[in-house]
């Protein structure tokens, strides 16, 4: 896996898992955000999310992304 997307309340997490995933998200962010991105504290819109997951894994990006989970309280 080279980038993951986790759903947040807020958003989507992009987490960078490899060094192909962060070299892809660099050229598709400005430098400004690198360091943010890189340490997994970005937090983007989920449609902007699924054409990022798009547009990584048409590039050979290999994406996980996890859709919104939760926790169901056991009776």
């Amino acid at each position: 896996m080279d980038i993951s997307l986790a759903d947040t309340q807020n958003g989507t997490l992009i987490e960078p898992k490899s060094v192909h995933g962060i070299l892809w998200l660099q050229t598709h962010f400005e430098s400004d955000n690198w360091e943010s991105i890189s340490n997994g504290l970005v937090i983007i819109p989920a449609r902007d999310a699924e054409m990022l997951a798009e547009d990584a894994q048409n590039a050979g990006i290999n994406v996980n992304f996890i859709n919104s989970l939760s926790q169901i309280d056991k009776i």
